[in-house]
């Protein structure tokens, strides 16, 4: 019902805007010559690709690296998860999970220690098995900018977050000319992966005049199991060899979005929804059986002669439900079936005040309001054989309820001064206090108020957390060839809900929250304490006076974390004593320790040809090296990347673009022991990406590991995609033929 009320909506409003407004007036802020702001809202351009650059005009990235924005719109084609577009940034990894759910990692920190933003919506993940990261919610077409941002971010563009920020943004608002008429706009995509049979679609359409514009977008793209690389035998006999069983997904998402302008005020209302009727995992014992989401978006930004002012409001609804696909279904009678229901609302307000031409001033605030549900309904009181024990226990006669009126509500207040002293020093000094304040109602195990229920809603469960942020950052351009940067930061964050209010130690309660695809089983801790994380980090930025020829990047880094949140074998607590598992894995509890990670990333590139007759080659290069280690245990941090580098040739000569490039991974020897990581192989793919472009029709095309070489995800997890077990690393995926078609008018 939802599709057919957004379809209405865009004939009955696109009929509105087709009319010019009739004694409309243009209305002056304030009358004579204005003054100009390097934050004035300009005429917004029309961007079809999706661009990851450092930006030269202010320090708002100051280590940000970038994609070349032709690699980024093949990888539409190569992907459908919008984490794994900005594969290729220097200092980024993936953590596996579903076909489009895998979860960016920046310098080894991953999941909620990221401030992920998604048009400037700050999103969370509704699941115990966080199935839904923030990324998930957006589908790679609506994607048309981003930054990536490390551990040094400015306070003004993150909180409650110790890795770094990644924002995503679709396009701009596009108006017609004064007097033009009706701009009309449209593009149509389609695709095919033949690794998985993976297949879909976007369209988006636009209509617009001097004053508003009005813009539908949607998207659907669905896959079976995708098959692993050379020879890889599955245990399950429902699949073929090669299969990894566990990976496939739909999904289809839409959104209609309104603009309005007047003089030098612009306003956003953006509504949306998703639909994911089912999604496998391999590294998870269960799967995501439906996930229906919907949002609404408010951004205003208004241009004063004092600077200027943005605005938003947002609210997004997510219901999440769990259960066994066919893969890991053993017999007809085993399910276990789970739900989640999140609601998340936020408001935010942020001033740019230009105090003189060289400096600018910014302050702001924001609160976020997020309630959580997590259940686990009963079976019911026959279950046909054969039912298994933990069946039976699961019998009812009430729900289990994981985490029951959960509660998570932030408010920050943050300043942030930029000066820009001489056309060498350029400096940014910020600061950002938070307070996050939690609770959770009873909890109960299937209609039964055990002992542990009874002693856990007997506990306060009510938190509150005081995070203090600063950043420290410095950039100095020595002449046109030189440029270094020098950063420091506190950054802190606040456990999620799942860290501090998972509380069952039984075993089927405990493997059923697993956030981090292990395999393992988790409990939380009430008490845990914010993360609280130190920073150092420096560039060094060489290239030719142009910034055309070649370029070389070093970025070391340094981070040492108090209250790191990481595992520990379950002990016993309150009487209740964890008992041990089977098939290899632990009983883990959550707890704070002390922890540090450290690492360096290098990029590069070198034009080697540039002529009319042959067009250019250039060859670029990204290095990444981090390690993670637990300061209190001595052991190693949880999927932190082995040393990596992508090197690539990319050819463009007039309409055509064409890329090879090979991806280069050490073998995985420092894993976690606690939490039986697997060790992985190194291993090298070769891949191949062309487009070429003419008139109002691109085409794309592209190999993915042309040599199909087998081999396992560093990051990926452990296999668990099917009944029986495997107990190893999840496979990576073998060759896929990709092409895409794009028609735009």
């Amino acid at each position: 019902m939802k599709k057919y009320i957004l379809l209405l909506g865009v004939g009955y409003l696109g009929s509105a805007i087709a009319a010019e407004p009739v004694g409309t007036e243009k209305i002056n802020a304030k009358s004579g010559p204005k003054k100009e702001s390097a934050n004035k809202i300009a005429e917004p351009p029309v961007l079809d690709v999706l661009t990851i650059k450092a930006q030269k005009s202010n320090i708002d990235q100051p280590f940000g690296s970038y994609l070349d924005h032709s690699n980024i719109v093949l990888s539409r084609t190569a992907t459908s998860d919008t984490a794994q577009m900005l594969k290729g940034t220097p200092g980024m990894s993936f953590s596996g999970g579903g076909g489009i759910s895998s979860r960016p990692i920046i310098h080894g920190m991953a999941d909620d220690r990221l401030r992920v933003q998604v048009d400037g919506m700050n999103l969370i993940s509704a699941c115990a098995n966080h199935m839904n990261p923030a990324l998930s919610y957006v589908a790679p077409s609506s994607v048309l900018s981003a930054q990536v941002l490390a551990g040094i971010t400015p306070v003004s563009m993150g909180g409650d977050s110790i890795g770094g920020t990644i924002r995503v943004n679709s396009a701009d608002p596009e108006f017609a000319e004064a007097g033009a008429g009706p701009l009309i706009k449209g593009q149509a995509s389609t695709f095919y992966r033949s690794n998985g049979d993976a297949r879909g679609g976007n369209i988006s359409a636009s209509i617009a005049n001097e004053y508003a514009e009005l813009k539908y977008t949607g998207s659907t793209v669905q896959a079976r199991n995708y098959k692993a690389g050379g020879d890889f035998t599955t245990r399950n006999t429902k699949n073929s060899n090669d299969v990894v069983s566990s990976s496939a997904y739909k999904s289809e998402n839409q959104s209609l979005s309104l603009a309005l302008r007047n003089d030098d005020h612009l306003a956003v209302i953006k509504v949306g929804q998703q639909n994911i009727p089912y999604q496998a995992f391999p590294n998870v014992r269960m799967d995501m059986t439906g996930d229906d989401s919907w949002f609404a978006n408010i951004f205003t930004k208004s241009q004063f002669n004092w600077g200027n002012l943005e605005t938003r409001a947002y609210h997004e609804d997510a219901k999440h439900k769990m259960n066994f696909l066919a893969d890991k279904m053993s017999t007809p009678t085993r399910s276990m079936p789970m739900e989640t229901y999140g609601v998340n609302q936020g408001l935010s307000v942020k001033a740019n005040i230009d105090i003189t031409d060289k400096h600018l001033l910014t302050v702001g605030g924001e609160y976020q309001r997020y309630r959580l549900d997590d259940w686990w309904d009963p079976l019911g009181p026959t279950l046909p054989p054969p039912a298994t024990m933990m069946q039976n226990m699961m019998r009812g006669p009430a729900p289990f309820w994981n985490i029951n009126g959960g509660q998570r509500d932030r408010v920050d207040l943050f300043a942030e001064w930029e000066g820009r002293w001489s056309q060498q020093w350029l400096t940014q000094l910020g600061a950002r206090v938070g307070g996050v304040e939690m609770n959770a109602g009873n909890v109960m195990d299937y209609g039964m108020v055990t002992s542990e229920a009874r002693t856990v809603n007997s506990q306060n469960k009510k938190q509150t957390d005081i995070n203090i942020d600063w950043t420290a950052l410095v950039r100095y351009t020595f002449n046109d060839m030189q440029t270094y940067e020098l950063g420091a930061a506190r950054k802190s964050r606040s456990p999620n809900l799942y860290e501090r209010f998972a509380w069952s130690r039984g075993s089927m309660a405990m493997f059923m929250n697993n956030w981090v695809g292990d395999a393992n089983g988790y409990v939380g801790d009430i008490n845990l304490k914010p993360e609280v994380a130190h920073t150092v980090s420096a560039t060094a930025n060489w290239h030719d006076a142009n910034q055309e020829d070649w370029e070389t990047k070093i970025t070391p880094f340094y981070t040492h974390v108090e209250n790191y949140i990481d595992a520990g074998l379950c002990q016993t607590a309150n009487g209740k004593t964890c008992v041990s598992p089977s098939g290899g894995f632990n009983f883990l509890q959550l707890g704070n320790y002390d922890a540090h990670l450290f690492g360096v990333d290098v990029s590069g590139s070198k034009l080697l040809l540039d002529t009319a007759k042959y067009g250019s080659l250039t060859g670029k290069t990204v290095l990444n090296y981090v390690r993670g280690q637990n300061n209190d245990t001595g052991g190693n941090l949880y999927q932190q990347m082995p040393f990596n580098a992508t090197v690539a040739l990319e050819h463009r000569r007039g309409a055509w673009s064409n890329t090879i490039e090979t991806q280069l991974v050490a073998s995985k020897t420092d894993v976690q022991t606690v939490r039986v990581e697997p060790k992985t192989a190194g291993y090298a793919l070769l891949n191949l990406r062309s487009s070429y472009t003419w008139k109002h029709l691109r085409v794309d095309g592209g190999i993915d590991n042309i040599l199909d070489k087998n081999y396992a995800l560093p990051l990926g997890g452990t296999y668990i995609g099917e009944v029986s077990t495997a107990g190893i690393a999840v496979p990576g995926m073998g060759r896929s033929f990709n092409v895409g078609m794009t028609v735009n008018y």
